[in-house]
């Protein structure tokens, strides 16, 4: 029916468009249309999402565990650590939306955004971290383990980024701006706490935002793993030993 109405739509252009989008925006969208689906078409799509997710059961599973585990969560604090978003941004992904308590103790980790802000000086402009924070909120102010309640206050918040990015994508005035640019650039909030963004395409710098968090977060557990010695190594050991006894 689409495709009738609009002859210049099509399905390719719609999925181009779709993948070129920044992980925010993607699960926005998603949001947006799951919004509009009545609910035989969520049911299907829900059998669909379950055969999906099956897939990838087992390599997350360890995670899932930990993104519903409130004591977990607990030590997720620091929201300045660019690991510790990816943790975050990991959980949010993973959280139930039956556990209320994981997403309490989500959502009051996120809620001191203004005081990171404000007493640490993170700069929501440096490489991955604006858009890292945007896809924070964007999941968390979406997601059904929140309570209304919540979801309002995490949607005020990601509104302040959104503002705070967008100021610092204009910069600051020019000496020859027009009259009334400099007036409108100090009454923006949070101008003066950050510098301009680069004007590099957000796509091309962040890519897929929950990929990279994945990533991050794996690595960063990998790290944290004690080493085991090489095969070889032990073997040299074990000769050894083998050797004194027979002498």
């Amino acid at each position: 029916m689409v495709e009738k109405r609009c002859p210049r739509l099509q399905r390719e252009s719609v999925y181009r468009w779709f993948s070129e989008l920044p992980s925010p925006q993607r699960v926005e969208f998603l949001c947006g249309l799951l919004d509009l689906c009545i609910p035989l078409e969520l049911r299907f799509l829900g059998a669909c999402l379950e055969d999906l997710a099956r897939k990838d059961y087992h390599s997350l599973r360890d995670s899932e565990i930990k993104a519903n585990n409130a004591a977990d969560l607990g030590g997720l604090t620091n929201l300045t650590d660019e690991v510790v978003r990816s943790k975050l941004l990991v959980s949010l992904a993973l959280l139930g939306s039956s556990h209320r308590e994981a997403a309490g103790v989500l959502f009051r980790t996120l809620t001191h955004l203004d005081s990171v802000i404000h007493n640490y000086g993170l700069q929501l402009n440096e490489g991955r971290t604006g858009d890292e924070f945007l896809l924070l909120f964007t999941m968390a102010s979406n997601h059904p383990a929140f309570s209304f309640h919540q979801k309002q206050v995490l949607r005020q918040e990601l509104t302040k980024i959104q503002s705070l990015l967008a100021c610092t994508a204009k910069g600051p005035p020019a000496a020859n701006a027009a009259p009334g640019t400099a007036a409108a650039a100090a009454t923006c909030p949070g101008c003066h706490k950050v510098t301009p963004r680069s004007e590099t395409p957000i796509n091309h710098v962040v890519g897929n935002s929950l990929e990279n968090a994945l990533h991050t977060s794996a690595h960063s557990i990998e790290e944290s793993l004690p080493k085991r010695p090489s095969g070889k190594h032990s073997k040299v050991s074990v000769e050894k030993v083998e050797l004194k006894g027979l002498s």
